[in-house]
């Protein structure tokens, strides 16, 4: 593709953009050497480490800083971000040419890469950016970069608003094409189908405990686990009008309502409050009326031009949902790694002992366990079961091993990347 675009333009409107010259030129230096042959950004680092002590020393001697001069430096900076990402294209295009022709954007997709990379730029950050900013721009970089083979399709709870298209947006970059699904169990069944890529569902909020509709489908589907998101969500009480005497009934989803059931009893006592099937169809349902307000991320008033009475309104400060990712495959180790376990147990004393006990010894750390009731069996139940590591590397490989011979039934539901901020 670089090849062709270098044709049809003329030497003037190359000339007019240095970085493109850079950036093709480099591309064609990887074509000539192979793709085998890496490259070696160390000297690089360094340079730019150094340019960046220099600048900073230069900030400090200057008591008052000429503004023209800090807009000259600034404009020169961009200049030197833009050919860099302009690079880094046109590298990532040179790894799928590497990989070969795939059959879709989903196989050039690698989860347990991208966590590396992020972890490296929250490892390297030293300020005055945080670590979630600057994740956030490299989570976009990574997204666009990938979006030159084709973008990922994403299912996700909708309509449009939601918390679950924030959670997308978070973890896959917004060049990623996102599906609204009317359901959870819906993106299930899109993924299963290969409809969509991947998909992202609830699975539990640090304040109301677990989205067991979103367990239960694990009981049945042959999906994977491929990552997690975590999200801090901030809730907002929005209506047509923007005036809170004016309300009279509440929509939202069940859970949200749930976090912010304090804040409602003592500020609207007595109103109505039904729950729907999510955040962004309470506020559909209450934009057809002045008397009805939603409980919804700030995001949804801009997408249905709502007012916002009041917020954040949620309980808790630490409110964050949890979602994970789901495919249909799975993926190797990142370095810093969660498991997904679903434990079938036999019916009979010290059962729960004998599973939890291999991981306890090997000084696995457990992060969440909880049961659901099987299907197909009366009163027999299944351990939902989070612990760290990856299945395919010791110690938990060798705890899996031991357990496997005792329980019932045991199902990795998926080895993921940890989330990053």
């Amino acid at each position: 593709m670089a090849e062709r675009s270098k044709r049809t333009r003329t030497p003037s409107a190359t000339a007019k953009n240095p970085a493109k010259v850079k950036a093709r030129a480099v591309a064609g230096k990887v074509a000539r050497e192979g793709a085998g042959k890496a490259a070696e950004p160390a000297p690089q680092a360094a340079v730019a480490a150094q340019a960046s002590a220099r600048t900073r020393g230069e900030m400090a001697r200057q008591a008052t800083p000429d503004l023209a001069a800090v807009r000259a430096q600034i404009d020169g900076i961009d200049r030197q971000i833009q050919a860099l990402i302009a690079e880094r294209a046109l590298w990532a295009h040179q790894v799928g040419k590497a990989k070969g022709k795939l059959a879709a954007a989903i196989d050039y997709y690698r989860p347990e890469r991208e966590a590396q990379v992020l972890r490296r730029v929250v490892d390297r950050n030293d300020g005055p950016l945080s670590d979630e900013v600057l994740v956030r721009l490299f989570r976009e970089i990574m997204s666009a970069c990938l979006a030159q083979q084709e973008p990922l399709k994403i299912g996700y709870l909708g309509p449009e608003g939601t918390f679950s298209q924030q959670a997308v947006h978070k973890h896959f970059g917004h060049s990623a094409k996102g599906l609204p699904l009317v359901s959870i169990e819906e993106v299930f069944d899109e993924v299963a189908a290969g409809s969509a890529d991947f998909g992202v569902v609830p699975v539990e909020n640090s304040g109301q405990g677990t989205i067991q509709s979103t367990l239960d489908m694990f009981l049945t589907s042959p999906l994977k686990i491929c990552g997690e998101v975590e999200l801090r969500v901030h809730q907002y009480l929005l209506s047509r009008t923007g005036h809170i005497e004016d309300i009279e009934r509440v929509y939202s989803h069940g859970m949200s309502l749930a976090q912010c059931k304090n804040w409602l009893r003592q500020n609207l006592p007595g109103v109505h409050k039904e729950a729907v099937s999510s955040n962004a169809e309470a506020v559909r349902r209450a934009k057809k009326s002045d008397d009805a307000a939603a409980i919804a991320g700030e995001n949804a008033a801009h997408v249905y031009g709502m007012k916002v009475v009041a917020g954040p309104i949620e309980d808790r400060n630490d409110n964050t949902t949890r979602f994970l990712v789901i495919g249909r495959a799975s993926f190797p180790p990142s370095g810093n790694d969660r498991t997904s376990l679903m434990v079938s147990i036999r019916d009979q004393p010290g059962a729960l002992y004998r599973i939890l006990e291999p991981l306890a010894r090997r000084d696995i750390s457990m992060n969440r366990i909880e049961s659901r009731p099987a299907h197909g069996a009366l009163w027999q139940y299944a351990f939902f079961i989070d612990v760290a590591g990856h299945a395919d590397e010791s110690p938990l490989k060798d705890a899996l091993a031991e357990i496997d011979d005792f329980a019932g039934d045991v199902r990795v539901l998926g080895s993921y990347p940890v989330a990053v901020p």
